[in-house]
Parts: structure tokens; C-alpha cells; sequence
């Protein structure tokens, strides 16, 4: 009803109509480039969102100060500069941190074994327990399970007090920056089993109104003292956000590429099939001209033609991308990184992304029809006489 009374669209929507196999030839390649599209831009934007929000979780200070180089469990601070920046003016709160390597298993890479301080337990465990958290990459991995004893972490301690505790999974927590498995474990506890509280990482807590750069200079010139000057470098929680941030859009920058392949890809095969089309349709143009159709009136037939196949085509890609990124974010990341993230739907980039399939495959089946309007076309009628 919108076109009945312009003949032009209603040329264009009555031949997309009525001739549904060759729509399908020349949207199909539209539909599954978009669907890939689609796909791609959901999962990588879930998968952004979801690790700014592990950032912000895991970045509660504001300024952290980290022992660098040494073996897999780095340069410890001694327990002299850890006392000293407690005692620094403007630093309200220390957490310690520290990360060692634990071999669980001899065909598989270590777990990181996370030491910090850790506040409550979501989950009561036995008295004579303790605590610990796993990534969600120890639930696939080596079968941890809320609730439940984890005995490879005391098979995989040093200490024989260590391993005859009793470790009980606690929580699960998402882990964006190990892979291959960690556990969380609160400082004073391993300390009291392991006699072992040196820190590789401290958090500071700064007080209201305190200068992140004055606090870094008085570290560095404690730092100094201790002969840790050139064995330390600070970051801010931003600094930290912003560059795994960075790391994470480079890692993901190919996936730009690969939409703009499969979309150049889709659009291809927009324009093979109405350049076959042309072929076997310069008879009709040509009576439409005689009709008295002038060359830019069916030019627009054409380009109304792809506009309306391609609206279709977007809108099905659309939905079609929708289930596989539901597929990509819900099954295939827990099965082969072994975590999992948030669905998010960023609607103006896949609208954006849908009106510019439209908009290029348009211009395509117009680019493809402009020989169908050349005066051969006209004698082309000749045929039917």
C-alpha cells in the first residue's frame, strides 16, 4: 500500500515479490556476511564490556607498586619497604599481593596461585577448612566445584603443613589475564601454613586529598634506601585500565577486517547477480524505455530493487548474527578459554552497521544496472516483434 500509487517502487517491490528465487540468490551472500558481522561485533563487545568490569573490580586502589623481574615468582619486597610505605603520610591501607606458579598437573601449563588479602566468605565453609577461590578455568579444567575440597592445591604445596590442610572451594571468580587456572587465597592464611609473607605487588590505598605523584616520589625514595630503586615501577589503576584496554582493542583489531572482508564478500555477490540479471533483463529495461522511461527512472528501479532486497537481507543477517553470537558468548568461549562474559547488545553499531550494508549494497545493484540502461537495451525489444 505504501507504493501502489508510484510506479516506479512499485515496480521495484512487485518484481522483489514476485521473483523470491532470485532475491534469495542475490541477498544470501548479504545475509551471511552480515550474520558474521553481527556475531563478531557482539562477542567482542561483550567481551570488552565484561573485562572493563573485571577491571574495575580487580583495580580497587588507585596506585600499585610492583617488584619486577627475577624467576616465575619475580623480586620480593622485604618486609622493612613494606613497613615503610605503610608508614608513608597520605597511604591509608596496604594490600599485599602475591602470584607463584603451582604444577598441578605435568601436561598442563602451572596455576597461578594468587596470595592477598581477602575479605568474607560468600560461601561458610568447615571451621577446620580453608578457604581458597578458583577461576572458572579450575571448574573445566580440574573439576573444582563450590562447596567442595580441592585437594591438588595441597598435593602442589611446599610445605608439609600446607599440604596437610584442608582447602575448600569457596567461590568462583572470573579471571581475564590467566588462562590456564588460578586460585585465590587469603594472605594470613598462607602465611600461617607456609611461614612464607614475602609480596611481590602492593595496592595503595591513598588518603582523601593525597597526591598520587608526591606518594610515588616518597616510594621511590624509600625504594632508594632499601637498594629496590631499579627492582620497582608504579602504575596507576587508569594507566593499568587503559593499557590492557589498548591490548585488548589491538588483539581485536583484526576482527575489523574480517567484517569488512565478509561484507565485501556479500556485496560481491550483490553485484554478480545483478550483473547476471542485466543479462537476461535487457529486454525488459528495453521496454520499459519504450514505455517512456528515461535511464536515470530505471536506474532507480534497479537501486529501489537492491534497496529493498538488501533491507531484507540485513534484517535476516541481523537476526541470524544475533543466534550465532548467542552461540559465540554463551558456548564457545567457556569451552575453549574457559570463562565466561556478559551479553552485550551494542544496538547503534549494528544498526550503523546494518543501514551501511543497505546503503553499499544499493549503490551496488545501481552500479551493476547502469549497462541494462544504455541504448542497447532499446533494440534489445526487437526480439519480442
Amino acid at each position: 500500500p505504501w507504493v501502489v500509487h508510484r510506479a516506479l517502487p512499485l515496480l521495484a517491490v512487485e518484481r522483489a515479490r514476485r521473483l523470491r528465487e532470485t532475491a534469495a540468490v542475490a541477498t544470501s551472500g548479504v545475509v551471511a556476511s552480515l550474520a558474521l558481522s553481527v556475531a563478531l561485533t557482539v562477542m567482542v563487545a561483550s567481551f570488552r564490556d565484561s573485562v572493563t568490569q573485571w577491571l574495575d573490580a580487580v583495580l580497587p586502589a588507585p596506585l600499585y607498586l610492583r617488584a619486577t623481574g627475577g624467576g616465575p615468582d619475580g623480586v620480593h619486597l622485604t618486609p622493612a619497604f613494606v613497613a615503610g610505605v605503610r608508614a608513608l603520610p597520605g597511604v591509608a591501607r596496604v594490600d599485599t599481593l602475591r602470584a607463584l606458579p603451582l604444577q598441578f598437573d605435568a601436561a598442563r601449563p602451572p596455576v597461578t596461585l594468587v596470595v592477598r588479602t581477602l575479605q568474607g566468605n560468600p560461601l561458610p565453609v568447615p571451621a577446620d577448612a580453608v578457604p581458597v577461590y578458583v577461576s572458572e578455568a579450575m571448574l573445566d579444567l580440574y573439576g573444582a566445584r563450590v562447596g567442595q575440597p580441592l585437594p591438588a592445591l595441597a598435593q602442589a604445596m611446599a610445605s608439609p603443613e600446607a599440604q596437610a590442610a584442608r582447602y575448600v572451594v569457596a567461590g568462583v571468580w572470573r579471571d581475564y589475564a590467566r588462562q590456564h587456572g588460578s586460585i585465590a587465597i587469603d594472605a594470613e592464611a598462607f602465611a600461617r601454613l607456609t611461614r612464607d609473607t614475602r609480596v611481590s605487588d602492593l595496592a595503595l590505598h591513598l588518603r582523601e586529598g593525597t597526591d598520587s605523584a608526591g606518594i610515588q616520589a616518597a616510594l621511590r625514595a624509600l625504594a632508594e634506601q632499601h637498594d629496590l630503586a631499579q627492582a620497582i615501577e608504579f602504575a596507576t589503576a587508569d594507566q593499568i585500565r587503559a593499557t590492557s584496554l589498548r591490548i585488548f582493542d589491538r588483539s581485536f583489531a583484526v576482527t575489523v577486517w574480517l567484517q569488512a572482508v565478509a561484507i565485501g564478500i556479500g556485496l560481491f555477490g550483490v553485484a554478480a547477480s545483478f550483473s547476471a540479471q542485466v543479462l537476461v533483463r535487457r529486454q525488459e529495461f528495453g521496454l520499459l524505455a519504450h514505455l517512456g522511461l528515461t535511464r536515470a527512472q530505471v536506474l532507480g528501479v534497479v537501486a529501489l530493487e537492491g534497496l529493498a532486497w538488501t533491507v531484507l537481507g540485513a534484517l535476516a543477517g541481523l537476526g541470524l548474527g544475533l543466534l550465532v553470537s548467542l552461540v559465540l558468548v554463551h558456548v564457545v568461549n567457556p569451552q575453549s578459554f574457559h570463562w565466561t562474559m556478559d551479553l552485550v547488545l551494542p544496538w547503534p553499531r549494528l544498526l550503523a552497521l546494518c543501514a551501511a550494508v543497505v546503503a553499499a549494497g544499493t549503490i551496488t545493484a545501481w552500479l551493476s544496472g547502469r549497462a541494462a540502461a544504455s541504448a542497447d537495451a532499446v533494440q534489445a525489444v526487437k526480439q519480442d516483434w
